[in-house]
């Protein structure tokens, strides 16, 4: 089975292309959502978390997002703590969520694929670009965030030409229909590979 990491910067669309796959019958594990399953079930993870940012990085059992947000979107060292406590975590939790699947290749959606160096762990990296103007207006609507909280959030992660020289595939989603028409392209040819 061929495993295909899937990523983008914040505002790209990543999800949203994510679906279109799901769309198509396969398989799509959410990096983002299973980390927050993880820090919310796992005691383990929480005893680090808590070691780590102390007692308010959870309220009432519930993981604090919003103070955790606040500290390691300005720290890069403290993001660095907060990716090696939970991002072990979720390529195991993914590694068993594979052995699942009976599809003929499964995604992985994250964020921070290049920036936790996951790329040996796929057969195929796809990356989803956007203008950046074009991703922070859809993050402004999306999330009501300020501009600069943003562009704080986009510093800590790789530009798109970066990412672009070290993927397999690149969907540029601007306008929907197109992004759909990339995608249903890309899906013919990942099935052929995995036929091969």
């Amino acid at each position: 089975m061929i495993k295909v990491g899937l990523t983008g910067g914040i505002g790209s669309g990543k999800t949203t292309v994510a679906n279109f796959f799901s769309e198509l019958g396969m398989p799509v594990y959410n990096a983002d959502i299973e980390a927050k399953r993880i820090m919310n079930s796992s005691t383990l993870v929480k005893k680090k978390l808590i070691a780590a940012f102390g007692e308010e990085a959870y309220i009432n059992g519930k993981l604090n997002s919003s103070f955790l947000a606040s500290i390691v979107f300005n720290d890069k060292s403290k993001l660095e703590i907060i990716n090696s406590i939970i991002h072990p975590e979720v390529g195991k939790d993914f590694l068993s969520w594979v052995k699942k699947q009976e599809a003929p290749y499964v995604i992985e959606e994250s964020a921070i694929l290049f920036e936790n160096d996951l790329i040996g762990h796929f057969d195929y990296i796809i990356t989803v670009t956007a203008p950046v103007e074009v991703r922070i207006n859809r993050i402004i609507k999306r999330d009501q965030s300020s501009k600069d909280e943003i562009l704080l959030r986009m510093s800590s992660q790789w530009d798109d030409k970066k990412k672009i020289e070290l993927s397999d595939y690149i969907i540029h989603n601007i306008e929907l229909n197109d992004t759909k028409k990339q995608v249903h392209k890309l899906h013919k040819k990942l099935l052929k590979k995995s036929n091969k």
